[in-house]
């Protein structure tokens, strides 16, 4: 099982559509707490057809995920 958060990059605006953050910076320091970068969304698009910002999305392995991996090597360990 996995977990997964969305961290939400707000875009400089109608006629300006750069990032207000650094996505790499973010991808980076997300990968330093046990995070995996998945993939960014951009959401529907406003009136003038553009977004208004995107979503990035990370996924880690979740503590019951762990707990039955270790489960299941210690039980071929032992066999």
């Amino acid at each position: 099982m996995y977990e997964y958060q969305y961290v939400k990059l707000a875009l400089g605006g109608i006629f300006n559509s750069k990032p207000k953050s650094n996505y790499k910076e973010i991808i980076s320091s997300k990968a330093k707490e046990g995070w995996r970068f998945v993939q960014i969304f951009a959401p529907a698009t406003s009136g003038y057809g553009a977004a208004s910002y995107f979503e990035l999305i990370f996924e880690k392995k979740g503590r019951l995920a762990s707990s039955f991996i270790l489960n299941t090597l210690t039980v071929q360990i032992v066999k």
